[in-house]
This record gives structure tokens, C-alpha cells and sequence, in this order.
């Protein structure tokens, strides 16, 4: 269905406003279909992101600072994101051998393997979202980063 249909919106100010709508429109329902999966593990997106942050590093250490740099939702706080996952054992701090002002962060086993099972069914998930060709995918890819960098 078209945005204006969903939204009940027949007017918009020019196109880039109706883009940016339906853009944020759309993120919020991909969004919303991995709620359940994240519930679940009694987590939400933003520590599943931290999660991947440290898969994509582990064993190697991570620091709040580099996660800051990459997550997603760049509105979080990431102290109280990195306090649920230790509160869970999936993640565990250790100062900086060279710098203990320093905070290393790594993904314990237990939280490997929930990436890992959360990993999955977010995959599978997204299977059956799948509505475009790759090449359709890669084009909107594209446009999206054209959009958002500004020249």
C-alpha cells in the first residue's frame, strides 16, 4: 500500500517531504517486526546492535567509544545499553591494561551464542520481508545514501 494511504495523508508539501515520511515510516515497521524476537531475549534493537557491534570484533576487545562511533541509533545510551547486556552475562568490562580510564568490552560465550540464535532468527525474519530484486536493493541502497549525503 502507498504511504498516503497508510498515513491518510492525500497532500504533502513536495516530494522530499513524502520520501522522508515513507522512509521513516518504513524503518519503523521493519523495526517493529523484530520486536518480538527481541522480547524474547528480554532485549531490545539497540542492545542487539551492541551485540553484532562485538560480534563483528570479537575476540578483540570493543570500547563504549568505538561502539558510539557505529551504532545505528546514535541517540542511545550506551552505558545503560552495555549495564543490561552485563546484567544478562552476555557481555563483560575489563579496564585497559595500558590505560585504566580506559573500558574494554567483550562478548562472554553465553553472549556469542544468544548473537548467534538472535542472529538467525532476525535472518530468517527478513526472508520473508523480501519484496525487491538485488539489483532493486542495491538502487535503493544508493538512493538512500545520495539522500543523506549532502554534496
Amino acid at each position: 500500500m502507498e504511504i498516503d494511504k497508510l498515513i491518510k495523508q492525500s497532500k504533502f508539501v513536495d516530494g522530499f517531504q513524502k520520501a522522508m515520511i515513507n522512509v521513516l515510516y518504513t524503518a519503523n515497521h521493519f523495526r517493529d517486526t523484530h520486536i518480538p524476537i527481541f522480547q524474547k531475549y528480554k532485549i531490545q534493537g539497540q542492545h542487539f546492535n551492541v551485540l553484532r557491534i562485538l560480534k563483528g570484533r570479537h575476540p578483540e576487545p570493543v570500547t563504549p567509544g568505538y561502539i558510539k562511533d557505529v551504532i545505528l541509533d546514535k541517540g542511545r545510551d550506551i552505558t545503560r545499553l552495555i549495564d543490561k547486556l552485563e546484567s544478562l552475562g552476555w557481555v563483560v568490562r575489563k579496564h585497559c591494561d595500558q590505560n585504566k580510564r580506559n573500558i574494554h568490552l567483550f562478548l562472554t560465550n553465553t553472549g556469542l551464542e544468544h548473537t548467534n540464535e538472535i542472529s538467525k532468527e532476525v535472518h530468517e525474519k527478513d526472508q520473508d520481508l523480501r519484496t525487491l530484486t538485488e539489483e532493486e536493493y542495491q538502487l535503493l541502497s544508493n538512493l538512500l545514501d545520495k539522500m543523506r549525503n549532502k554534496i
